[in-house]
């Protein structure tokens, strides 16, 4: 598969994955699509970045763990640039929510990235069914990983 994966830290620190993970779960959330000649942008943010960027894109405030900014055109044409997007992880949150919940930092930071992409690649979670259908995909990938199920 020739996809490329873009790796961006304007964070860093404890717990935050290496270059190496993230490329594995966006390729394995990648997988069973027409990746070849794309391109994928996954930026890590700290909480200020993330919290302007959900206030611009989604009018909402403070921080939020991972954002997804799609580059195909209505309808989910491709550009001709190859881009399918960014996706912008919040660290502070992601690690927040791990330790809340009492999981594994590492599943948790898979889990924000495969979501990231299920959105890159056009589903969501606005309605039950269809966010029934992401969460089988996600749950798929993320069990592939060798991590448990984030929704059981």
């Amino acid at each position: 598969m020739k996809l490329r994966v873009d790796i961006q830290y304007q964070f860093s620190g404890a717990g935050v994955p290496e270059k190496a993970a993230i490329v594995k779960w966006v390729r394995a959330a990648m997988e069973d699509s027409a990746a070849d000649g794309l391109e994928i942008v996954v930026r890590i943010v700290d909480e200020e970045e993330s919290a302007d960027l959900n206030h611009r894109y989604r009018h909402k405030a403070g921080p939020t763990n991972v954002l997804s900014f799609s580059y195909t055109e209505p309808g989910g044409v491709q550009t001709e640039t190859g881009l399918l997007g960014d996706i912008v992880i919040c660290a502070p949150v992601v690690a927040r929510e791990a330790r809340s919940r009492g999981g594994d930092v590492t599943a948790h930071w898979a889990h924000m990235v495969v979501h990231g992409i299920m959105h890159l690649r056009g589903y969501d979670h606005m309605h039950e069914r269809d966010a029934k259908i992401m969460e089988q995909m996600e749950s798929r990938i993320i069990r592939r990983l060798g991590f448990a199920d984030p929704y059981a």
